[in-house]
């Protein structure tokens, strides 16, 4: 059977689906409610909100609130506001996460954010010293299944304490719910139980990453994504850093994508932008669409 066929078998609409991208998220603690555009609909100053959305535009900086599981009853406004600042392209030595506190989050507004984007930090507070960082999407104001799917399992997640464990307002893909992104090395995770978090979790923690949940590494674009999915389903290769990415495009709609391994192997893989079908909720209660997705045309070793 050719790859490609193998491929087509193997990249499940759970894997070939790709997440949002991302170089570097900033990650700003909120308490309290959230609404479906928490940066301007929740207890942080919106005109604050609004101005980091402007400024990380076309940065490769993505910026998302966050706050601890449990109950988020309408609550006075946080005196110090933890912030997580991760640069998640997975090559080899490029990922870092670093974590400072602000009292005002406009404080956020002094940061080079091209330079974030790029993977320079600046200096921005110190490295995270422990394991990895779960992200779970919980924000039932953007889509009710975050809420219904993602609460209980952040909840499940921090009480079982195997990872320090954030509600985070949206990672996308929500007919994927309950979804979870995972530092320091970016990958999105999605239709996760309980058992399967842990799992995630117990991987990344020893520098790998769980191609079976993988919605792709939120560090590559959308065609790179789908290229390290496939090239890691045929090599069987999890370790998250062990790949590195180079894309160009093809004609509308196309993407040629290079794909090295560590130890000089590499691929050339073909993508192209399909749709999902049948057509299905993007969404819980939303009516049923034919969503993007990124389908892998041709794998070839080079």
């Amino acid at each position: 059977m050719s790859t490609c066929a193998t491929l087509s078998r193997e990249l499940s609409e759970p894997l070939a689906a790709t997440a949002a991208t991302a170089t570097t998220w900033l990650l700003v603690e909120q308490t309290g409610p959230w609404g479906a555009k928490a940066l301007g609909q929740s207890h942080l100053d919106p005109e604050v909100g609004r101005a980091l959305d402007a400024a990380t535009g076309g940065t490769g900086v993505r910026v998302a609130l966050i706050r601890r599981p449990g109950r988020h009853a309408d609550c006075l406004p946080t005196a110090r506001h933890e912030v997580v600042v991760a640069h998640t392209v997975p090559a080899p030595g490029r990922s870092w996460v670093r974590r400072g506190t602000v009292a005002d989050p406009a404080e956020l507004l002094a940061l080079d954010f091209t330079a974030l984007g790029a993977g320079e930090h600046g200096g921005f507070g110190t490295p995270h010293i422990g394991g990895p960082i779960a992200l779970v999407c919980t924000n039932g104001r953007r889509d009710r299944c975050c809420a219904l799917l993602g609460r209980p399992l952040a909840a499940e997640l921090a009480a079982a304490g195997h990872s320090e464990v954030w509600e985070v307002t949206h990672l996308g893909g929500h007919r994927f719910s309950p979804t979870m992104l995972v530092l320091p090395y970016g990958y999105t995770y999605g239709r996760l139980t309980a058992e399967s978090a842990k799992e995630v979790l117990a991987a990344t923690a020893a520098g790998h990453m769980a191609p079976e949940w993988s919605r792709g590494c939120s560090g590559w674009d959308r065609p790179g994504q789908a290229a390290d999915q496939a090239v890691r389903l045929v090599t069987g290769e999890t370790r998250a850093d062990a790949l590195s990415l180079a894309q160009r495009a093809d004609g509308a709609g196309r993407w040629l994508v290079g794909v090295r391994h560590e130890d000089g192997r590499s691929w050339e893989v073909e993508v192209a932008e399909g749709v999902s079908e049948p057509a299905r909720p993007e969404s819980c209660g939303k009516a049923a669409g034919t969503p993007s997705r990124m389908e892998v045309t041709s794998l070839r070793e080079l």
